[in-house]
């Protein structure tokens, strides 16, 4: 895990340098800057594997020059390949088997390889860069384009200065709390979207993205539950054992939640040694899953460490919020995750994580939501819309957000879409392009549930959850491993018919019965609390005079597209406790301490 860099921009050493360092928790351990024709190499290395100065970044190999973020995580089938075709190695690393796997099979390197990655290798003698990243999008990578000139960065904090403020991704970020690839907040600034390659043709100054992998349309494999079952564990299983090699201390975050307890699990039957679990406990129990963690953790005899926080331990970690996010993003679970990897630190420098198995299989609440509300969209829209208006909701005390939603949206595809936003609701147009980027996961499959799957793993998952743990783990120098991304689980648990993952109202059903046979079901069987912070309550309270300060007249106007008067009222209301507008609060006030880290104002 690091942080990589190339420009043919010529900048001089000094200003490469401060590049660099403004990302350098990225990788702390190693730096290095080499210029090969007009290009150069900037990399931040993190020491995971082959800890040698042998394996430091840009590497090379005849002519070729890679940076690379990530792990290969199969990299050592590659390389015995790779060594019976006679190529030789210097190394025990992944890069070198990336590198030499490039020079052989080219592109087609990326069929091959299972990881999570980002990287670019350079060919002196065509004259032409390649780039790759993950199929999930674990991790990031921005570039900049314009003119024959190329920046590219893991995070876009180096490639800011100088930058103007992309109007249409503000409101991309109100309507999401994130900015969804391949847009970012700056013009000419892009995210290379997961699964995506891109070729750039120094001699014609050309560039070209293409994709190599992408969600296919769904068939169902005609397959017991039994055998379902057996399948996936010994897939999980793989998927556990190729991330616990490290030459570095390794962990699991561990909290009351199904994903994280089977990971967990499978990493102490498959590891060698005793390993280590850390959970986040609060103080208010409303939110906190730490008991339920540590009876995992007893049962699975581990060596565990608890770190309980209260609101003070979390709000002091709001400057590192806008530090390490450098682009707007207002997922508040980012704060604990924050402090997660900061303790996690003291004692391991790799952890596994249980991040994607809601996606697959079902286990976010607003699955539950669509599947209660998918009998309100039989209702004709017409006479939806009229119940909509009428009060009736209100005089029943059924006036959510998902019911009104659900009553006012022509489509069940519609339906889907605005789960994952609130169109229009801050905003003074309603329709943005952005969604336009998704629109194809429509024809992936013919199951409803199904279709909001996919859209929450080609829009939310890369975009938000990839993002927030990849910060926050980074921001201590960490390297946060998850065996659900494995894309080999992905494309299996799609496969499977839907009520081996969900059955009436039971999420993750197949999740649950694996996990069976590690832990007992009595202890695990509770109710899903997420990794949240009481971020509403204390805007109320200990920082109601830094909201109402950071959310002033003049920044409100600046922020294009927004509509000020009604935020204002939504302001109010959620201040005097009328009504809970936690998440949109939350978000302007994200974008107005990133206006001010970043110096962009009003445009």
């Amino acid at each position: 895990m690091c942080g990589i860099y190339l420009t043919n921009i010529p900048f001089d050493n000094e200003e490469i340098t401060s590049k660099l360092n403004s990302i350098s928790f990225r990788g702390p351990d190693y730096t290095g800057i080499e210029k090969v024709n007009d290009l150069t190499f900037g990399h931040l290395r993190l020491s995971i594997l082959d800890l040698d100065p042998r394996s430091n970044q840009p590497m090379f190999f005849k002519n070729l020059t890679i940076v690379f973020n990530g792990e290969i995580y199969n990299y050592i089938s590659i390389r015995e390949e790779l060594t019976a075709l006679g190529y030789k190695f210097k190394t025990e690393s992944d890069t070198e088997v990336l590198l030499i796997g490039y020079k052989h099979w080219g592109k087609s390197i990326l069929d091959k390889i299972n990881g999570m990655f980002a990287f670019s290798i350079y060919d002196s003698k065509t004259n032409i860069l390649f780039s790759a990243r993950d199929r999930l999008g674990v991790k990031p990578f921005y570039y900049y384009w314009e003119n024959g000139k190329i920046e590219i960065c893991s995070q876009i904090k180096p490639m800011l200065s100088g930058k103007k403020v992309n109007d249409d991704a503000i409101s991309m970020f109100l309507d999401c709390m994130f900015i969804p690839s391949p847009y970012t907040i700056a013009k000419n600034i892009y995210k290379l979207p997961p699964g995506n390659y891109m070729e750039i043709d120094f001699n014609n100054n050309s560039l070209q993205t293409f994709s190599y992998w992408n969600l296919k349309p769904v068939k169902i494999k005609d397959i017991s539950y039994e055998d379902a079952k057996h399948e996936l564990h010994k897939l999980l299983l793989d998927a556990v054992k190729i991330r616990l090699q490290s030459d570095v201390p390794i962990g699991s975050f561990l909290s009351g939640g199904i994903d994280s307890a089977l990971v967990s699990s499978i990493a102490a039957k498959v590891s060698k040694s005793k390993i280590n679990t850390f959970s986040i406990g609060f103080d208010d129990p409303k939110y906190d899953e730490s008991k339920i963690a540590e009876q995992y953790a007893k049962i699975l005899n581990t060596t565990h460490t608890t770190t309980i926080c209260n609101a003070s331990d979390i709000l002091h970690l709001i400057p590192k919020l806008t530090d390490v996010y450098d682009e707007p993003f207002a997922d508040s679970s980012a704060l604990p995750s924050l402090l997660l990897n900061k303790v996690t630190k003291q004692y391991v420098t790799v952890a596994l994580s249980g991040d994607g198995g809601d996606e697959s299989f079902i286990g976010y609440e607003h699955f539950d939501s669509l599947v209660r509300n998918k009998r309100i969209m039989d209702i004709p829209y017409i006479l939806r819309k009229f119940i909509a208006n009428s009060g009736l909701l209100k005089l029943f005390g059924m006036d959510s957000y998902r019911i009104k939603n659900a009553l006012y949206t022509k489509s069940r595809n519609d339906f889907i879409e605005n789960i994952f936003s609130r169109k229009g609701f801050l905003l003074n147009e309603k329709k943005q392009e952005y969604m336009k980027h998704y629109q194809g996961y429509k024809s992936w499959s013919d199951i409803f549930l199904q279709k909001a799957a996919d859209l929450n793993i080609k829009l939310w998952l890369e975009n938000d959850s990839n993002v927030k743990v990849d910060r926050a783990s980074m921001a201590y120098s960490v390297e946060v491993r998850s065996p659900f991304l494995d894309y080999r689980v992905i494309e299996f648990a799609r496969s499977l018919p839907m009520h081996f993952k969900y059955e009436k109202g039971r999420q993750k059903k197949i999740l649950r019965d694996i996990l069976k046979e590690y832990i007992p079901e009595s202890v695990f069987d509770q109710p899903k609390r997420g990794f949240a912070v009481p971020i509403g309550e204390w805007m109320r309270k200990e920082l109601k005079e830094e909201f109402l300060e950071a959310l002033n007249d003049d920044f409100l106007n600046s922020v294009p597209n927004l509509n000020v008067k009604k935020f204002k009222n939504l302001l109010i209301d959620h201040m005097e406790g009328n009504e809970d507008h936690t998440a949109n609060v939350w978000k302007l006030y994200v974008l107005s301490k990133w206006y001010k880290e970043f110096g962009f104002g009003s445009n």
